[in-house]
């Protein structure tokens, strides 16, 4: 897994629930990465795996990369 900018980040990230094998069934997950863009983002829980990215770590206030500046360069 890539390095993260925080502990809580990281083991947020790393959270598995023995009840959801599929951490975007888990109503505890909330953060997720995409590592090909790379990009952050909060899971919606709908039945899918959509996030909505986030620029900032929630917990560090860390400028998190970005899939618009991947796309732009």
């Amino acid at each position: 897994m890539a390095n993260h900018c925080c502990e809580m980040m990281r083991s947020n990230l790393e959270t598995v629930c023995d009840r959801h094998p599929d951490r975007h069934d888990c109503p505890d997950c909330l953060i997720d990465f995409w590592p090909t863009a790379p990009a952050y983002g909060i899971m919606i829980h709908d039945g899918g795996n959509s996030m909505i990215e986030i620029s900032y770590c929630p917990w560090c206030g860390t400028k998190l990369p970005s899939r618009r500046a991947s796309a732009s360069r």
